[in-house]
């Protein structure tokens, strides 16, 4: 059972580095990044989980 998770793990790998490589894909990607940081640059306030 172990080899066969390895061998369906390395083809699914392989599949995701193959849609990885193309470039709308990677313009996607970038997009992304982007505004996942600059979501979290936002202020430095934490909710306290305290409601009085």
């Amino acid at each position: 059972m172990g080899m066969l998770r390895n061998v369906i793990a390395s083809g699914v790998a392989a599949k995701v580095v193959q849609e990885l490589r193309k470039p709308q894909n990677q313009a996607k990607i970038k997009q992304f990044i982007r505004d996942y940081q600059s979501k979290n640059k936002g202020g430095g306030t934490r909710p306290s989980g305290r409601s009085y």
